[in-house]
């Protein structure tokens, strides 16, 4: 099996099905905790020296952080509504804890905080939506933390794949550090699909090719990208939802396109 693709598991006891750290990845910035939780379950945690992004992907919770409650958000129930979902961002140095109202899907983006940015609720109408690519290229895309909102490092983006289409292409990487022209940021990509029995295809590959791999991806796995481009494709008849967390050393977005298939952009459809 590949080292960078992360199989659904359980969930465990605590509801958690993924748990990835830099420490597990291997690399520096990013982590990523997916549960599953049962009405009436709960998580709590501290976030230590790491910035967190929570992402109500399904479901309705009550969120706390220190001595502010937010109470039953989230109302998406499927991740293919077409909506949003609701997030908080929270600091370095804060406490928190998660009740589920509903069954709820979690996700706990996390990456290396430093400053005490105000902790804050993001409503499903501030997250900026858009449709990106023409074609069997086209995907559509919201923007939970972007470069442009205030954070330390944590970038948080979710994607959905028509099937029978491409994202994340033409293959592009951001993993070297050269701004302006390219950022370099890790990245992990929690998958879902609909149907649930479909799969769906991504390749992480470097231009030497001493990263080389493709990947079947199952409803519910994760695929880590430390370096390299990274294309995903959608089968007919399966639609494709990911979410993505990215961190890097320098808070920014900049990617570059495989030079073999940039020509791809300049096509009139």
């Amino acid at each position: 099996m590949s080292k960078l693709l992360c199989k659904r598991t359980g969930p465990d006891e605590t509801g958690r099905v993924h748990h990835i750290t830099p420490q597990s990845a291997n690399w520096g910035y990013v982590g990523f905790d997916l549960y599953e939780l049962a009405p009436g379950q709960s998580v709590a945690n501290e976030t230590a020296d790491r910035e967190v992004c929570l992402v109500m992907i399904t479901g309705t919770a009550t969120v706390t952080v220190g001595d502010q409650v937010f109470k039953n958000i989230g109302e998406r129930q499927s991740v293919f509504e077409g909506k949003p979902p609701t997030a908080v961002y929270m600091p370095a140095g804060s406490t928190y804890s998660v009740l589920a109202e509903t069954g709820l899907t979690l996700g706990v983006c996390n990456a290396p905080g430093k400053s005490q940015h105000p902790v804050r609720l993001i409503s499903p109408d501030e997250m900026g939506i858009e449709t990106r690519g023409v074609g069997a290229n086209v995907r559509h895309v919201c923007n939970i933390l972007p470069d442009t909102d205030v954070a330390d490092s944590l970038l948080v983006v979710e994607v959905v794949t028509p099937g029978g289409n491409w994202s994340s292409y033409p293959p592009h990487r951001h993993d070297t550090d050269d701004l302006p022209t390219q950022s370099s940021l890790e990245e992990t990509y929690y998958h879902r699909l609909n149907p649930a029995q479909g799969f769906a295809f991504q390749r992480v590959y470097t231009d030497d090719r001493s990263l080389d791999e493709t990947m079947s991806v199952e409803d519910g796995d994760v695929v880590m990208v430390p370096k390299g481009y990274h294309p995903v494709g959608a089968p007919h008849g399966y639609d494709l939802y990911y979410l993505n967390v990215m961190a890097g050393p320098v808070r920014e977005w900049k990617f570059h396109n495989d030079p073999d298939h940039d020509w791809i952009m300049n096509r009139p459809d």
